[in-house]
């Protein structure tokens, strides 16, 4: 039987997926977080999610360990390949290929096993750098695959993929963070942050972080090298 009270969130311990975690946690829902140590170059998200999952008090906090390294072809995964300093045109270098789908298929696979049927990322197709899996329309696609796929979309408990900041501005994934109460200096979005998480602050990233503090007109909290 499905348990509709619980769901899986993506969690990366960056701006967006903490605002996501915090709203589902203000629907109700009982969360179980998700995260990855995919070979990234900026560990320290990791470390900042451990704190924000315990600080959120989840049901349980996974951390899936896979090596896109082998793979390579991206910023954040090879380290011949430089992180921009400063806006370029089209998908970015920083772009990890088929990354989303493989976090979902984790979450899928999880959400299954716990008989739960929504999901929670934290994509946005409005300020970000132009990753094709973070549109609508991936996410529409997605989840009819999930439905497809699965013993539990077969036998009629359908999955829900909940992108609540997709249409949001960074400036108003701000503001519903803080209103939600998030300390967001817990935070760590940077794609070359430090083992001691602090900002490059000349990445994508950063910013799209930097503006939409700027925009929201708050304080930003970030912790600059």
């Amino acid at each position: 039987m499905t348990d509709f009270n619980k769901t899986v969130v993506l969690v990366s311990g960056g701006l967006d997926s903490t605002t996501t975690l915090a709203i589902a946690k203000d629907l109700g829902f009982i969360c179980y977080a998700l995260s990855f140590d995919y070979g990234q170059r900026h560990v320290s998200e990791l470390n900042a999610a451990k704190k924000i999952t315990q600080t959120f008090a989840v049901a349980e906090h996974k951390i899936i360990k896979f090596d896109l390294v082998q793979i390579g072809g991206s910023a954040l995964t090879d380290n011949s390949i430089d992180v921009p300093s400063a806006p370029t045109e089209g998908i970015p270098v920083t772009y990890v290929p088929a990354r989303n789908t493989l976090f979902l298929s984790y979450a899928l696979a999880w959400a299954e096993v716990l008989n739960v049927n929504d999901i929670f990322i934290g994509v946005n197709a409005v300020d970000y750098s132009g990753y094709p899996d973070c549109r609508p329309e991936y996410i529409k696609a997605y989840e009819q695959l999930a439905n497809l796929a699965t013993k539990a979309g077969i036998e009629g408990t359908k999955f829900k993929i909940h992108t609540p900041l997709i249409e949001m501005t960074k400036a108003e994934i701000i503001k519903k963070g803080l209103s939600l109460n998030i300390d967001y200096s817990m935070t760590v979005s940077c794609y070359q942050s430090n083992a001691d998480g602090r900002a490059c602050g000349v990445c994508d990233s950063c910013r799209f972080r930097k503006d939409g503090f700027e925009a929201a007109g708050t304080m930003d909290p970030t912790l600059y090298q």
